[in-house]
């Protein structure tokens, strides 16, 4: 897996899924208000935790799951 500094996983943290540093801000946030039209100044007024390099992390993320492919093991 590549690294993905800003991108946390904790069980703790809304379930485990992909968060920005730790943040209760998902991978899947970011992804779905970019799809849904919100340009980064939008998202980083709304939440201004985030800087700018957490969008950029969170979309090279979505990008590197969406290519993973599952290969199922031969017993």
């Amino acid at each position: 897996m590549p690294s993905f500094d800003r991108i946390t996983f904790d069980p703790k943290v809304m379930g485990g899924k992909p968060c920005i540093r730790g943040m209760r801000i998902t991978v899947g946030t970011i992804v779905g208000l970019i799809a849904n039209g919100a340009t980064p100044e939008e998202i980083l007024a709304d939440y201004p935790v985030l800087e700018p390099e957490d969008i950029s992390a969170a979309l090279s993320y979505a990008a590197w799951r969406s290519e993973e492919i599952d290969v199922p093991l031969i017993r």
